[in-house]
């Protein structure tokens, strides 16, 4: 019902990501990590950062990964322990990606589904009862292909509490996407989402009211 067109190719993600970073705040209201840094000569992140997703990846792939599905709040501790936020009762499902679990706010009651990748390059905010549906993607980081060396750039992306973002949408980096807001199947949001709203496509509109919950 909500299903949008998939993307064409990733250059026109790319384009649109870089348009999104660019025309929300030209005077750089989003975060780069390195902006000066050569991403052709060397690594966009310290040492330390690599080490400590090194091991992360290490407990994702041998305790996380494996866990049986109920096993909620084994999950929620695996998190906590790499300095995730993490709410009451957040179900995390075993084959979600998270790439810096430090990076990552989760409120109560939301829920993370199967294969959605949490590509936290900036911090990412889930807010309470939110639900990511299976193949999602959040996508923190992307590159300056406007500028020598290929620069990283990451921004944070803050999903309101009640929101759905429903099976394999994309979401590029600084978005916010509002309270309660409905995103439909695959689409590609390239601009916030305002609260309360049904939205769906390539690149993601508004297209409906949604009926807001009684308090």
């Amino acid at each position: 019902m909500f299903a949008a067109v998939s993307p064409n190719s990733a250059g026109s993600l790319l384009v649109a990501c870089h348009s999104s970073l660019t025309l929300r705040n030209p005077c750089g209201h989003y975060s780069t990590n390195g902006s000066k840094h050569d991403t052709h000569t060397g690594p966009s992140f310290s040492q330390g950062n690599r080490f400590a997703r090194l091991v992360w990846n290490a407990i994702w792939f041998c305790l996380f990964l494996p866990s049986p599905r109920p096993l909620h709040a084994w999950r929620r501790l695996l998190l906590r322990l790499f300095g995730a936020t993490v709410g009451r009762g957040t179900h995390v499902y075993p084959s979600a990606r998270i790439w810096a679990p430090w990076n990552l706010q989760l409120g109560d009651e939301c829920g993370i589904g199967d294969r959605v990748t949490l590509y936290s390059q900036s911090k990412i905010t889930v807010g309470q009862r939110a639900v990511i549906s299976q193949g999602a993607h959040l996508c923190g980081g992307t590159h300056d292909y406007t500028r020598p060396g290929f620069p990283l750039v990451a921004a944070p992306i803050t999903i309101g509490a009640e929101a759905w973002l429903a099976a394999e949408c994309f979401v590029l980096p600084g978005i916010t996407i509002g309270e309660g807001a409905v995103i439909g199947a695959r689409s590609v949001v390239t601009n916030d989402m305002p609260a309360w709203t049904v939205c769906a496509g390539h690149p993601c509109k508004p297209i409906k009211q949604r009926d807001r919950f009684p308090d």
